[in-house]
């Protein structure tokens, strides 16, 4: 296996499953039961030259429940590369520095191209409109927790991925890992101009997956296990783009209307965060709060074991964690979130 995380294509179906059974056992850590030093000593290199909260502060959070430190920089504005310096010079350089590194990158491509200048492991952590793959397998887990919650099985499952489809990384690498399991459904709903690339379709559809294709979410749909909601990425947007945004609001609303009437009562709503939360926007509704089916915060919950488990295999400490786990020292929560269920 390649020593980098950069593309759900790199990682095969045996590797995932041992993923996600590490993550299985990093559980009690990111729950602030258990503590573990197995990174003491270890410094991450955090380099996000596009904006970022939730995935930076999770990659931070998990090294730091590994025992490992931090070295965080965000933005262009500050960054050598500002001064011209190439990703090549940047990769040797910050390599001489950490044990490991995280990087976001507005330009498709750029995390690989900067990757291959260093044999320090470097996790994707978005490049433009291109690829997502903590975060892919983060859903994954997400959704193998709550189908083993539920009592469903994967294989079979109906999958609904709405929004934009085009330029929203986060479903490009959840449709391809989606791919290298057991045939499911999934019904692609998404605005003009918005749609999933034609080339992940057929991939997907190559795997034996029945793939549907809608333009409106105000239709009859076959009983939907899982409902995958998308941001509209108006920041890819040209100017002409943006002025048609306001029309996709009314047939792509992911809110407790749909739900009620389209979804079932174990129907799964995931996103990947941030969700627009302003009146009129065209994503997850805030009316969902509160409501049961709602996983988005279960989600980003899973996201700290999951990338535990990320540098656990690729730093290889992944068999060391359980003989240095040991109770926590501190009064912890026993849920997270007023609404939330106990952990």
């Amino acid at each position: 296996m390649s020593p980098h995380l950069l593309s759900v294509d790199t990682l095969s179906r045996d590797y995932i499953d041992h993923l996600l059974h590490v993550a299985k056992r990093m559980e009690p850590i990111a729950q602030r039961r258990k503590i573990t030093r197995v990174l003491e000593g270890a410094v991450l290199g955090n380099l996000f030259f596009e904006a970022s909260t939730r995935t930076r502060i999770s990659f931070n959070a998990a090294f730091c429940r590994l025992g490992g430190t931090v070295c965080d920089t965000t933005g262009f504005t500050f960054s050598s590369m500002a001064k011209g310096e190439s990703l090549y010079d940047t990769s040797r350089v910050i390599g001489g520095y950490v044990d490991a590194i995280v990087m976001r990158h507005p330009d498709q491509g750029s995390v690989a191209e900067f990757a291959s200048a260093t044999n320090v492991p470097v996790i994707n952590g978005g490049d433009g409109p291109g690829e997502h793959p903590s975060q892919a397998l983060l859903d994954f887990y997400t959704i193998n927790k709550e189908f083993t919650r539920l009592g469903k099985p994967l294989a079979g499952a109906h999958i609904l991925m709405t929004g934009d489809l085009k330029y929203g990384r986060t479903v490009h690498s959840l449709i391809k890992l989606l791919a290298r399991y057991e045939p499911m459904h999934i019904t692609l709903v998404a605005p003009p101009g918005l749609e999933m690339p034609v080339e992940l379709i057929e991939l997907v559809a190559s795997h034996g997956h029945r793939i549907e294709q809608r333009d409106s979410l105000d239709e009859s749909f076959e009983p939907i296990d899982v409902v995958y909601a998308t941001r509209i990425q108006k920041e890819r947007f040209t100017d002409e783009m943006l002025e048609s945004v306001s029309g996709f609001t009314p047939t792509f609303n992911v809110g407790r209307h749909f739900l009620n009437s389209r979804c079932t009562p174990q129907t799964i709503v995931m996103h990947p965060l941030p969700r627009d939360s302003r009146p009129g926007a065209n994503d997850l509704n805030v009316d969902l709060n509160g409501d049961p089916r709602l996983a988005i915060f279960r989600q980003t919950d899973n996201g700290i074991p999951v990338r535990m488990a990320i540098f656990a295999t690729l730093l290889g400490v992944d068999h060391l964690i359980e003989k240095d786990m040991r109770d926590v020292g501190w009064k912890t929560p026993t849920r997270v979130g007023v609404d939330d269920a106990d952990f």
